[in-house]
């Protein structure tokens, strides 16, 4: 009888011990879930997403990037690699898992994916530490030699001079016609590169 109440206390010990492992693991996994949600959310609402390495940059310099970045209507958030690859994986983009090896951050362009861009090369020319990894538009990966044609396009301030100087189109009509050329711009790129696939 005393080896069988030494097992029920020992299992009961073993039980209560489980149940505390487990409690503090529920706010971590949700908050983990929230993140997810949260970089969803930018991936989703952003003009588009530019992944960058920014390992070896100081604290001052990241800080000056944030300002350039913000100047173009763009924020650069830290984020877990393995967190953003649910998020993606949620969203069904394809082949973003490979460029999420290493520190990562994801450049949020809110207005003008070709001004972000430029912004983060000109600023890679100064501070070769920053790596431009890929980029996310429209659900499609862009390699790093498409980011930087996407960052060779006009600006939005020239796109409009342009438009306001050779058309009569209400102004309303402006930011679909950018979002137009720039879908455009992407699934060219992209079938430049299935192309390219296919061929070897």
């Amino acid at each position: 009888m005393r080896k069988i109440n030494q097992g029920r206390r020992v299992s009961t010990v073993a039980f209560t011990a489980s149940k505390e492992v487990e409690r503090p693991l529920k706010p971590i996994i949700e908050q983990k879930a929230k993140v997810v949600a949260e970089i969803e959310e930018m991936i989703n609402t952003a003009q588009a997403t530019v992944l960058v390495d920014y390992r070896g940059l100081t604290v001052a310099e990241m800080t000056e990037l944030r300002r350039k970045l913000k100047e173009k209507g763009a924020e650069i958030k830290v984020v877990k690699n393995t967190l953003t690859k649910r998020a993606a994986n949620n969203l069904a983009i394809a082949g973003l898992d490979a460029h999420l090896e290493g520190p990562t951050a994801l450049t949020i362009a809110k207005e003008d994916p070709a001004a972000a861009a430029k912004v983060l090369f000109d600023f890679a020319k100064t501070h070769p530490k920053l790596e431009i990894k890929a980029a996310v538009i429209e659900k499609i990966v862009l390699e790093k030699d498409q980011v930087k044609a996407l960052a060779d396009l006009p600006s939005r301030e020239v796109l409009l001079a342009k438009v306001l100087g050779g058309m009569q189109a209400p102004l309303y009509g402006f930011a679909g016609a950018l979002a137009g050329v720039l879908r455009k711009f992407v699934y060219a790129l992209e079938a430049i590169r299935k192309q390219k696939a296919g061929e070897e």
